[in-house]
């Protein structure tokens, strides 16, 4: 089967829209040390945390989540996110399904791009057309996952990815609790049209304010959503919190200088400039890319203005982070996420 001719949803599409209702779940943070993800897993599940978020920076997200899997039974265990180009559809669908069995169906596959810098010169991988790619990842995934549940050969030949061998030894079987969810995380149109169209779910990006969110991102996911014939409701949106919480002033302040350079270090990536263009700020995005490549990174934080903090952050204490979050982001998304601590906002 060719990956144009491949149905866009493999199983079952998780049907979200609790966002839509007003009331969003929350997922935390995780990121870190292997020894102590278990325990941190736990102690977002007895905190009453919808989810827990594995993200990959200096270490793999899949290994934390195998380690709450066995630790935790409510809590959805997310990659947020993988990266997808640093890898194949084949290592992806062995390890989620893997975890999702494990965890008795509460893994969700997120799926992320990167940039080209990081795909070509960190992991010496092929960069090209990554909306497409990326399409035709997620669909090779699900062409395997039908493959082990129907017993059916493998047979999927894209423009990027070919599976078309799977014998005895390296077939998982049936998954008993169904196939994992995934997730794909995007920025752009044409990244976000794919996650509406292939995806069961959308992973914003944390460098989003409320308005880019409304009318650039939404737009695009319900222009994929149109091409897979599905319903907002069949997805789930989520996005992380830029926040700097604090009981006053002296707390919150240096949160905010971190929240500052966190929103440089985005912005410098002509990938992102969408977003501050959508606001009229396009020339900051020109300076902070100039002042990355010489390194001035300290000095890129103070082009960020009081007013970009306000679209891009929540400020405050707890109730009124929560009150803001529930504001700028109600009725847009389904989950949102947020540091580990000892209680999640309601939102």
């Amino acid at each position: 089967m060719t990956a144009a001719a491949y149905p866009p949803i493999g199983g079952q599409a998780y049907v979200g829209g609790r966002g839509q209702n007003g009331v969003m779940k929350t997922d935390a943070i995780i990121h870190g040390n292997l020894t102590d993800a278990a325990a941190a897993i736990r102690r977002a599940e007895d905190a009453g945390f919808d989810g827990v978020v594995a993200v990959e920076i200096s270490h793999d997200p899949f290994l934390p989540l195998t380690l709450g899997a066995a630790a935790t039974e409510r809590v959805d265990l997310i990659t947020g996110i993988a990266v997808a180009f640093a890898r194949n559809p084949m290592n992806a669908a062995v390890i989620a399904n893997d975890i999702n069995r494990l965890s008795n169906g509460r893994f969700i596959l997120g799926l992320g791009s990167q940039i080209k810098p990081h795909i070509t010169k960190r992991f010496s991988m092929p960069w090209s057309d990554p909306a497409a790619r990326m399409r035709e990842f997620v669909l090779a995934v699900r062409a395997i996952w039908e493959s082990w549940n129907e017993g059916t050969p493998l047979q999927f030949r894209g423009d990027y990815y070919r599976h078309t061998l799977m014998t005895p030894m390296f077939d998982q079987g049936p998954s008993e609790c169904g196939d994992p969810r995934i997730f794909v995380a995007a920025v752009g149109p044409a990244m976000t049209a794919v996650a509406g169209e292939v995806a069961d779910g959308l992973m914003a990006h944390g460098f989003t304010t409320p308005g880019y969110l409304r009318d650039v991102t939404m737009v695009n996911l319900a222009k994929g959503l149109e091409r897979s014939n599905r319903a907002r409701s069949d997805v789930e949106v989520t996005i992380p919190i830029m926040s700097a919480v604090g009981r006053d002033d002296a707390e919150i302040a240096p949160k905010l200088a971190a929240v500052r350079q966190q929103l440089a270090f985005y912005g410098s990536t002509p990938a992102y400039r969408g977003v501050l263009e959508h606001h009229g700020w396009g020339d900051v995005g020109d300076e902070l890319n100039r002042l990355s490549k010489q390194g001035e990174w300290v000095a890129m934080g103070d082009l960020i203005t009081d007013e970009m903090l306000r679209e891009f952050a929540v400020i405050g204490d707890l109730e009124s982070v929560s009150s803001e979050i529930k504001k700028k982001f109600g009725g847009l998304v389904d989950r949102v996420q947020m540091g580990l601590s000892d209680k999640p906002l309601k939102i």
